[in-house]
């Protein structure tokens, strides 16, 4: 039994060393959670902003945003296993969402996964979100008589849809997209019969016409 104390002194030399691992990880962790909480938040002002038509606001929102996920991957360079995880992802694809959504209705364009410095679940994850925002930006659309524009984006919505239910595969791999396309699959649906009865009413419709 003499090794006894070099076995208890490797024990606890180990926990100790575990212990500084875990708790500088705890402190990150929170502080990464607390971004999160401000990502999502901007995200969602980015959204909104563009909805009403304030996109002096949206981009300013916008591009807090922007500097969050810097924050973000900054400190989770060597934190990966916190970087992976549902809230950390979920907030990512909010950005994910607003940015794109930002981009498609002010810019006319859109940024790739690697534009954007995220990791594809989450990119994935707001494309797929951004089918229900664009489904949004439609009606508002056809509110104002404006068919011709809201089909320019209702094609758009379809071929996000089309090119996301192609990635079929298991949830491990992609958590949550599954889900986001059977919802896609309804929203383009819904919309294409929306335009279509729209088209249909202004037709009917004695002395109406296109804004």
């Amino acid at each position: 039994m003499g090794n006894i104390e070099e076995i208890l002194s490797v024990i606890r030399n180990s926990i100790n060393e575990i212990d500084e691992i875990l708790s500088l990880k705890d402190s990150i962790r929170e502080e990464v959670y607390r971004l999160i909480r401000e990502l999502t938040r901007n995200s969602s002002d980015v959204v909104t902003l563009v909805h009403r038509g304030l996109i002096s606001d949206a981009e300013k929102r916008l591009s807090i945003a922007e500097g969050i996920v810097k924050k973000i991957n900054g400190l989770m360079k060597e934190h990966p296993d916190i970087y992976y995880s549902g809230m950390v992802y979920n907030g990512l694809s909010e950005y994910v969402e607003a940015a794109l959504f930002y981009e498609v209705i002010v810019k006319n364009n859109i940024s790739s996964w690697r534009r954007l410095d995220v990791p594809y679940v989450p990119y994935l994850q707001g494309l797929g979100d951004l089918i229900g925002e664009l489904r949004r930006y439609i009606i508002k659309l056809l509110d104002k008589g404006l068919i011709e524009e809201a089909v320019k984006y209702f094609n758009l919505m379809e071929e996000i849809y089309i090119g996301l239910r192609k990635l079929d595969y298991p949830d491990a791999l992609t958590p949550g997209l599954r889900h986001k396309v059977d919802v896609a699959s309804r929203l383009v649906e819904d919309t294409r019969m929306l335009i279509l009865n729209t088209k249909n009413a202004y037709i009917c419709a004695p002395g109406k016409h296109e804004a």
